[in-house]
């Protein structure tokens, strides 16, 4: 008797959960954004809290040598105020603004160290570049049915010990009629490499217990299947753990192809990859006799 295949639930379904804002979670939010979004915010909120404080000045109209009625005078002694840069034209007159400069003062110390450590964080976080190609396949290896996927490090550096982990995902009815997302995991023919360094092809072989025996890409589409890669390992250079995630719909999955070789090896000996057909498949030739 085949061995049970592992299997998980989600009662909640993957399809309506509530995304949280972003003052919710905001040092996240700030850490995952890209890096003009993340510029762009900081330069926002640098200009508000500007314009804030020069409204202050305006109203109280306590800052010497400024031109009167100049709201860019305001502007630009909270800018210097905030900086901590002091050219010492303009200073403040009265209680009302020095209590104004000192409030800014405390902002502006708080905000470079929040900022500081935001950019630091985001340049230390460590990243993995790997690339999966843009289509899973189903096609025989060594006379097998297997369920195939490449990826490749992008970086010259190695990730050590990496490992895959594989699952499928499917929209099931249970026998009181709830739909529910459960996930089987796939097991594959070489879950670790030692080394990875240029590409690795995972490979699932679609033997009798595999939950993705005898489906095609009808009965898939039918009950909503994806398959979720998950890649862990440690970054030689900075000896820190990263990690990437793709997701393969059935709609990525295709049949009766195979890949298109990339490995390509130089006069000199020396292997290298052709990103250029990193996705490309093709037909599969005819089975040698």
């Amino acid at each position: 008797m085949a061995n049970p295949v592992p299997r998980h639930e989600n009662d909640d379904g993957p399809f309506i959960r509530p995304r949280p804002g972003p003052l919710d979670d905001l040092y996240h939010h700030l850490l995952t954004a890209s890096w003009p979004a993340l510029i762009a915010i900081i330069a926002g909120a640098f200009v508000v809290a500007n314009l804030l404080f020069a409204t202050g000045y305006y109203l109280d109209g306590g800052i010497e040598n400024a031109r009167s009625g100049s709201f860019l005078d305001m502007f630009f002694f909270s800018v210097q105020t905030m900086a901590t840069i002091g050219y010492g034209k303009m200073e403040p007159a009265s209680l009302i603004s020095n209590v104004l400069v000192s409030i800014e003062a405390l902002c502006g110390l708080l905000g470079l160290a929040v900022v500081t450590g935001l950019v630091f964080s985001k340049f230390s976080r460590p990243t993995a570049r790997v690339r999966f190609s843009r289509y899973a396949i189903v096609a025989p290896r060594d006379g097998v049915p297997s369920l195939m996927f490449r990826m490749a490090n992008l970086r010259a550096n190695r990730i050590v010990e990496g490992e895959i982990h594989v699952v499928l995902a499917r929209q099931e009815e249970t026998l009181e009629g709830d739909s529910v997302r459960r996930f089987y995991d796939l097991t594959m023919s070489r879950s670790r490499s030692s080394l990875f360094m240029l590409t690795w092809t995972a490979i699932h072989p679609l033997v009798e217990n595999s939950p993705l025996h005898g489906q095609t890409r009808e009965s898939l589409a039918r009950c909503d299947g994806e398959i979720i890669v998950s890649l862990t390992g440690l970054d030689e250079t900075f000896s820190q753990t990263v990690h990437a995630r793709h997701t393969y719909g059935f709609y990525d999955i295709q049949w009766g192809v195979r890949f298109v070789d990339v490995m390509k090896r130089q006069p000199d000996g020396q292997i290298v990859i052709d990103y250029t057909h990193f996705d490309d498949i093709e037909p599969l030739l005819p089975a040698k006799q």
